[in-house]
């Protein structure tokens, strides 16, 4: 396992955990935005094991699809040859697409998940970064 991270550049296991910190703390939060939700309209919103799933799974996947961002970024900078370094980029954004497409599928239809709950983790990495620069620029 350890053969599989060693070509891994610094920048991106640090961004990628710094990243990951970001989603786990949004998930947590989400899920007690859901919990005090359930406390006060519990037939409208649920708080049971599809919540905790959806966010695990959706998490897993945001943080997933990152660190293949930025493995992508690794591999095309170091391209020589700056149309292969596009399409690969390219090829990249696809497939990732298709990673969150697929999972937000699977939230939606699968009776295991909570749909809200299982998409949202999606938008925290970006949520996350965007906060980290605003603060950033002010201090």
């Amino acid at each position: 396992m350890s053969g599989l991270f060693s070509q891994v550049q610094p920048a991106v296991k640090k961004e990628t955990r710094r990243v990951a910190i970001m989603t786990i703390v949004g998930t947590v939060v989400m899920w007690a935005v859901f919990a005090v939700l359930h406390l006060t309209m519990p037939e409208t919103v649920p708080f049971d094991y599809t919540v905790i799933l959806g966010g695990l799974c959706g998490g897993a996947v945001a943080i997933l699809n990152f660190f293949l961002m930025g493995l992508m970024v690794q591999s095309a900078a170091a391209c020589a040859d700056e149309d292969s370094a596009r399409t690969r980029v390219k090829a990249s954004y696809s497939q990732r697409f298709m990673l969150q497409v697929l999972w937000m599928i699977a939230a939606i239809a699968a009776p295991c998940f909570q749909f809200v709950a299982g998409i949202i983790p999606l938008l925290l990495p970006s949520i996350g970064i965007k906060l980290t620069g605003i603060f950033k620029k002010s201090s």
